[in-house]
């Protein structure tokens, strides 16, 4: 793999530990600001509604700049908006911080992703893009926990100085490793919006945002979920997210690896389980062992999906993929955004921290429904244009005799 791939995992695990930490800090985040748990979920859909207006908007702003130095950009925006969030004094500045940073993720993973897979062949794509998101992955392993211990013991607005520090890094490495990549002659704003009348292109980002949806349903929630449901001790949540995050580097790898040659089966598999396992755990959350267990196995089967779903797009939108892929980021967000805001729904209705597992379930369920629908529509397309094929111009079935 070339060595660029480990600058933009290193972007991608700045970026992945700010997205991810805030969930270890809720408690810490709405006791100094004097607002509510589920509102200081806000914190999670904010910034990942501003991932999803951001990913379109960064990434057109930078169709008539290298790609290299769009990357560049968006870690500088990344950084502000990590300071800004350390150094906020009122809740809705700390919430201002965490969308300006979020402008910078989705035009990062998308314009990454089409700089990825442009650096190997092409039956290696989806290789290539699961190594940047390896970056996002560790960082639920290393990035995350190490956040959520110093925030703990020394406040939470030095984690996100912290984070605002491996930006700078992952700045550095992107300015040292990635080549020079300008955009492709004669592709322009028109041609990278056409992808979107492709049916699977849509249904593909319809996948994306209910199927991670279901993972956030479940984990966006996690430390009241785990402290006061489970019975760990807030002390816990540190390596609790060690074992979400080494799930998500596992999934993400065997995602990676099996999606070059098997794609909808790997959906499929990990979707349908996917669902299976949000659904227990409103069981397993009650015992702290099969809650472990299955923290790990959410992350495992919620990443599984991201690099199939990641190159399902840009094969769909091969001519013209920097959109589309941004785009598609920003469809992992909005399901994000959308599954935090029903699992606030489901906890102030009075359902318990475990409801919203239920609501992930169902999303996750629900991506898998697409899934089939998209395979089939694949499927018939591809018999129509075999019958098109074997049909000559006359509207007759060529012979059925083979030239010697």
């Amino acid at each position: 793999m070339p060595l660029a791939l480990l600058a933009l995992a290193i972007g991608a695990f700045g970026i992945g530990t700010t997205e991810f930490v805030i969930m270890g800090l809720l408690p810490e985040v709405a006791t100094e600001y004097g607002v509510t748990i589920p509102t200081a979920g806000h914190l999670v859909s904010g910034y990942a509604l501003g991932v999803v207006l951001g990913a379109p908007i960064m990434t057109i702003l930078g169709t008539r700049v290298s790609r290299k130095r769009m990357l560049m950009l968006l870690m500088g925006l990344f950084i502000a908006g990590n300071v800004l969030s350390a150094l906020a004094p009122t809740f809705g500045l700390m919430l201002t911080g965490r969308v300006v940073a979020s402008l910078a993720h989705g035009a990062f993973f998308g314009i990454g992703s089409v700089v990825a897979a442009g650096l190997v062949a092409p039956h290696k794509r989806a290789g290539a893009i699961a190594m940047m998101f390896t970056g996002l992955t560790l960082a639920n392993v290393v990035g995350v926990p190490l956040g959520t211990y110093v925030g703990q013991t020394t406040g939470w607005r030095a984690t996100f100085l912290l984070v605002a520090g491996l930006g700078v890094v992952g700045l550095a490495g992107v300015a040292k490793l990635v080549p020079e990549q300008p955009r492709p002659e004669g592709v322009r704003l028109r041609h990278e919006a056409a992808a979107f009348r492709n049916v699977q292109v849509l249904l593909a980002m319809g996948m994306t945002v209910l199927g991670f949806g279901g993972v956030f349903a479940a984990i966006t929630y996690i430390t009241p979920m785990m402290t006061k449901t489970a019975g760990f001790a807030d002390s816990s949540v540190t390596w609790l997210l060690v074992l979400l995050g080494l799930g998500m580097v596992g999934g993400n790898l065997i995602g990676g690896r099996y999606a070059d040659r098997h794609l909808m089966p790997m959906l499929y598999v990990s979707l349908g389980a996917l669902a299976v396992v949000l659904a227990l755990f409103t069981l397993t959350a009650h015992d702290k062992i099969a809650a472990a267990v299955t923290i790990t196995l959410i992350g495992g089967l919620g990443f599984a999906t991201v690099p199939p779903l990641q190159k399902r797009v840009l094969d769909q939108a091969s001519g013209a993929p920097t959109l589309a892929s941004a785009v598609n980021i920003g469809a992992f967000n909005l399901g994000n955004a959308l599954a935090a805001w029903l699992g606030g729904l489901v906890i102030g209705a009075g359902f318990g921290y475990t409801a919203p597992n239920w609501v992930g379930a169902a999303l996750a369920a629900s991506a898998l429904l697409l899934a089939v629908v998209s395979h089939t529509l694949e499927r018939r397309g591809g018999v129509r244009d075999s019958e098109a094929a074997a049909t000559d111009t006359t509207g007759t079935a060529p012979s059925l005799v083979r030239p010697v």
